[in-house]
């Protein structure tokens, strides 16, 4: 919206638009992607992901709601849903001050 100085409903009809021409595809919870590209898994699942990957411990850091909306590419709502998942699951909490920490490491299989 803010790139085009249009507004909502126009950005939505582009959106609808450019789906039913197949040339790029929804998912909930995930984003829009240009057809046959893209990690569709929901945001909740990918930062899951971190707790796996970057080697995480409880009592660690977890990265800012700004440092997510960079690296995903997310809006903050979204990143704040994801977030609000990890911690229902107990995986993260907040930690001292106004950042989050790990909490506990997920199983191999599990998604929040």
């Amino acid at each position: 919206m803010r790139t085009y100085g249009v507004g909502r409903t126009t950005v939505g009809r582009a959106l609808n638009a450019l789906k039913s021409e197949g040339l790029i595809e929804s998912v909930q919870g995930a984003g829009w992607f240009v057809a046959g590209t893209g990690d569709r898994r929901p945001l909740a699942e990918r930062m899951t992901d971190l707790l796996r990957t970057k080697e995480a411990v409880p009592g660690s850091p977890f990265p800012s709601e700004k440092e997510l909306c960079d690296q995903f590419r997310m809006s903050r709502t979204a990143v704040r849903a994801a977030v609000a998942q990890l911690e229902g699951a107990g995986l993260i909490e907040k930690g001292p001050g106004r950042g989050r920490i790990v909490r506990a490491l997920p199983d191999a299989q599990e998604a929040p």
